[in-house]
């Protein structure tokens, strides 16, 4: 059930925000009640104005600036894990906050809200964004609606999105494909195994395949992708006594954003020649896009206050969905994502304080 809510203090700490926002429970699906709250907070930001799609909320500053950038976040996490309500583990700023979504990514949303609130006269307009439903099916994704409905709303000339980053900057990501080797054989009774053909025996080629496979790893507008390419799931039989007929092999291949996902598709097939290949979901990646004048800005301006270089993301993030629109866009946010959807996920608070303090000095 999603948590009770209680009305958002956009003027609060850090700490506090995050804590209220990630103690109002909200699983993808379950987003709806956070959402009102945000909705109902940033409408009494007098600077803003707030548009609303399903449970994705988008508030925007109108102030006839020469460059507009998005700053988006998802409010939905994956389900609880008795990791709610939030605790402060430490003192100050070498304090961690502990539960569910304080990394994936409400620590990120806190920051946006917060900058939303004091931002009234920024240099650049602003359109801020807080979608529903990106931790499940990408036909779900309330900033993939937002894209099909109102494109409008994310015009810009750049965009950040508040993914976990442990306050660093990460450009572009890397695309994802997933695909269905299908292996064929021959169904017999396991007592007469000889009048039929065994599809699992048979799969040990495809997985040698794989384990011969040597990734790629590919510098992109000068960040290095490392690609990655595996056996995700395996699947055959109907019966303990009988010989399957059938084996089939999810692979799924990461690939750096210079491939199209037609490469993409084209290259794994070409490694799996010989077998029936049926691609069950793809997605393009994004190029860093560094070279863009507002991002280097961005980057210079960042990097001022959190040192550290660029480094290329690589999973899958929706800055690829900024990118199909045109809009280059990184990936900055506290948080390290390597305990993101984690039961022991929890948050520096130095990193809020940093990344609020950045993107703040950037924007203002």
């Amino acid at each position: 059930m999603p948590g009770v809510v209680l009305p958002l203090d956009l003027g609060a700490d850090l700490v506090t925000l995050t804590r209220a926002l990630c103690d109002a429970a909200s699983p993808s699906g379950q987003e709806g009640p956070l959402a009102d709250a945000i909705e109902r907070a940033l409408a009494d930001v007098p600077h803003l104005e707030v548009l609303r799609d399903g449970d994705t909320v988008v508030a925007r500053t109108r102030l006839g600036r020469a460059v507009r950038v998005v700053v988006a976040g998802h409010i939905d996490t994956v389900p609880v894990a008795a990791n709610l309500p939030t605790r402060l583990v430490g003192e100050g700023a070498q304090a961690d906050l502990w539960g569910r979504g304080t990394v994936d990514m409400k620590g990120g949303v806190a920051v946006q809200l917060a900058l939303a609130a004091r931002l009234a006269d920024p240099s650049r307009d602003i359109t801020w964004v807080f979608y529903d439903h990106e931790e499940v099916d990408a036909s779900l994704n309330g900033l993939g609606r937002v894209v099909r409905h109102h494109p409008e709303w994310l015009e810009a000339d750049f965009a950040v999105l508040c993914e976990p980053t442990s306050a660093g900057i990460e450009g572009g990501c890397n695309g994802t494909l997933r695909v269905e080797v299908r292996v064929p054989g021959v169904a017999a009774h396991s007592a007469r195994s000889w009048t039929g053909r065994n599809a699992i025996h048979a799969t040990g080629e495809v997985l040698r395949r794989l384990e011969a496979y040597q990734p790629a790893t590919v510098e992109v507008d000068g960040l290095e992708y490392r690609e990655g390419l595996n056996a995700v799931g395996i699947r055959g039989g109907i019966a303990t006594n009988v010989v399957p007929d059938e084996c089939v092999v999810t692979v799924n291949y990461r690939f750096a954003p210079s491939r199209s996902l037609a490469d993409a598709e084209a290259h794994v097939r070409e490694l799996f020649a010989g077998y029936d290949v049926r691609v069950t979901d793809g997605a393009e990646g994004a190029r860093p896009g560094l070279n863009d004048p507002t991002a280097a800005d961005f980057v210079a301006a960042v990097l001022a206050e959190t040192g550290g270089q660029p480094a290329p993301k690589l999973g899958w993030t929706d800055v690829a969905r900024f990118s199909a629109l045109g809009v280059p866009a990184v990936n900055f946010g506290p948080g390290d994502p390597v305990l993101a959807h984690k039961d022991d996920e929890r948050c520096p608070v130095w990193q809020l304080q940093v990344c609020h303090d950045a993107l703040g000095a950037w924007l203002g």
